[in-house]
């Protein structure tokens, strides 16, 4: 048993003949995929001596990382559709579909501090927190 070797073919499947297109492009994809596994071993190995841990551990760890950072893009792009698209921000059953969450669950989906990373990440305010022009009285 080679669990580094395992693990790293778990991270990294190899393409099979017909998953590529064009069909003469499968020996490059096959080979990129070899090295992608030849290098996520290299870097567990790494880490394995520098944390003296179990590589199945470091890479369930590093899994839930890549997961959670994911979230978290997930969470500041429903932010950015909501807060940070002009007059019409993204309508909710669309950005529902496109993350796997339902429309209620959208309006929750992230926070202010969310919208605040955003903010700081694309240079402006949110659309919605912009300071409108005061409301002119009517004349009678």
């Amino acid at each position: 048993m080679n669990l580094i070797g395992d693990l790293a073919a778990i991270r990294t499947p190899l393409p099979q003949p017909g998953d590529v297109t064009p069909e003469e492009l499968y020996p490059d994809a096959l080979a990129e995929a070899e090295q992608a596994r030849e290098n996520y071993a290299f870097a567990l190995e790494a880490q394995r001596e520098d944390l003296q841990e179990d590589p199945l551990l470091i890479a369930l760890a590093n899994a839930r990382a890549a997961r959670e950072a994911a979230d978290r893009e997930i969470r500041h792009l429903l932010a950015y559709g909501r807060e940070f698209h002009g007059d019409r921000p993204y309508k909710l059953e669309p950005l529902a579909q496109a993350s796997g969450m339902t429309p209620s669950g959208i309006r929750t989906a992230y926070t202010s501090s969310e919208t605040e990373s955003v903010a700081r990440r694309i240079g402006r305010t949110p659309d919605s927190r912009r300071a409108r022009p005061p409301a002119t009285p009517e004349s009678s």
